[in-house]
């Protein structure tokens, strides 16, 4: 049986250094990982459409209400912005379904403009309660305002998105939804780890989020 020489086995210095740099490449590989994950979860269709849930819950008059408003906060919110984005990939409008390229991006912030705007109709005309029109109206002024600053800028649609929600649900709410608020940094800093924004696009997209959310909902006479 034929043995293993001193030279095959790995030992000394060198070694410690592979080791090492196995450690750290896995940890680097992890870190992403859950950064991707994060990224994934708290994206701005899922946040939207949560948002919209919870204020449904909180101000429908019935459950039959609650079941209407929650039925057009998951179709305008959620389904139809996701038809948007996978009829645009597959007719080759987006290479990627995180419209990583700025130009491709405003070809996608189109669809969001129109779905958007009649989510705001809609819920206007259906009379829903004032809390939800204002979300509604806000979500479609911060997307026409995302999609004019896209076509120099790559501001942060996922700061927007988890950072918006929090806003309007301490207006709303006050400090109830404090506690899970640590999201909020955890999204910004997966933007910026995975490199898909500059720190100074995700804080754009936050400030973007709170100041539209606050402005519109002093015009509907909330917060």
């Amino acid at each position: 049986m034929r043995e293993t020489s001193r030279s095959e086995v790995p030992s000394g210095p060198s070694a410690l250094e592979n080791r090492s740099d196995v450690v750290v490449i896995r940890e680097h590989r992890a870190v992403v990982e859950f950064a991707r994950t994060l990224s994934t979860i708290f994206n701005p269709f899922v946040c939207a459409t949560a948002l919209f849930l919870i204020v449904s819950h909180a101000y429908s008059t019935s459950t039959l209400h609650y079941w209407e408003l929650s039925f057009a906060g998951v179709f305008f919110y959620a389904l139809a912005p996701v038809i948007g984005i996978f009829y645009l990939y597959l007719s080759g409008r987006i290479s990627d379904f995180d419209m990583s390229d700025r130009i491709e991006r405003s070809r996608g912030f189109w669809t969001f403009v129109v779905i958007d705007l009649a989510a705001a109709i809609t819920l206007t005309l259906a009379h829903a309660p004032v809390q939800l029109v204002a979300i509604a109206w806000g979500y479609f002024g911060a997307t026409v305002a995302i999609m004019i600053i896209t076509r120099w800028w790559k501001i942060s649609t996922h700061a927007f998105g988890i950072t918006g929600p929090f806003a309007a649900m301490y207006l709303l709410f006050g400090p109830t939804p404090l506690p899970y608020v640590l999201v909020v940094p955890l999204v910004w800093w997966a933007r910026v780890y995975l490199r898909a924004h500059t720190l100074a696009q995700v804080l754009a997209g936050a400030a973007l989020a709170v100041v539209s959310t606050v402005y519109v909902f002093r015009l509907f006479h909330l917060g």
